[in-house]
């Protein structure tokens, strides 16, 4: 098996698993940068949602999809995907699943409960 960058353990990093995702996280000044890991068949309505407690995710999430597909749905129906290596900008209100047959790495910049406002973000999904 050959070493991966992308999903080796971080040293100095803070260690999550939740609903099935690994959750790797820093701090970077005022932020936490965070290596996500989505695995093969995620959705956050099956996942996530009976831990949360919320019908969509209510979550900003920005960053770099370093590898895999993930497609995203708000309320509204409106639809976006996302393929490696593309940048990602979602905003909160949505549910989300990896796409294809590989998991899906997403580095993402959180600010935690300023993310929407310090990245200037709309607080929900507009058109």
């Amino acid at each position: 098996m050959t070493f991966d960058c992308l999903t080796a353990p971080m040293e100095g990093a803070d260690h999550r698993d939740i609903g099935g995702v690994q959750i790797d996280q820093a701090r970077a000044g005022d932020c936490r940068v965070k290596r996500v890991i989505y695995p093969l068949g995620f959705r956050w309505s099956k996942d996530m949602k009976p831990l949360v407690g919320t019908d969509l995710c209510q979550h900003a999430h920005v960053g770099f999809l370093a590898r895999g597909r993930i497609h995203i749905q708000y309320a509204d129906g409106c639809t976006q995907e996302f393929a490696a290596p593309q940048t990602a900008a979602i905003e909160p209100g949505h549910d989300g699943w990896v796409v294809g047959s590989e998991s899906a790495v997403l580095v993402e910049f959180d600010f935690e409960r300023d993310t929407v406002s310090r990245l200037g973000m709309p607080a929900d999904h507009r058109h």
